[in-house]
């Protein structure tokens, strides 16, 4: 799924996501094609989730957006193991 078709599909929700297909460019992780793991009622569970998917299988590129984010700015920040969305 693109980006806006997460957010009319999960309106007002924190979910965990997965990059299907990703690119950087000028430091900024673009974001293709998305795969929605799982949505949370609150910021807290999400993380939760996320730390423990990242520690099960550090190579898969997840995040945890919240769908009142109209666009998507990810800045690789590869140094602390964690891309912050920002």
């Amino acid at each position: 799924m693109k980006w806006p078709e997460v957010r009319s599909r999960f309106p007002h929700q924190w979910l965990v996501i997965e990059a299907l297909d990703a690119r950087s460019e000028f430091g900024k992780r673009l974001l293709e094609e998305l795969a929605v793991v799982d949505q949370y009622p609150d910021g807290e569970s999400a993380m939760r989730t996320y730390l423990h998917l990242h520690r099960q299988a550090p190579e898969r590129e997840l995040y945890v957006l919240h769908t009142d984010r109209e666009n998507l700015e990810i800045t690789e920040q590869n140094w602390l193991g964690i891309r912050a969305a920002g």
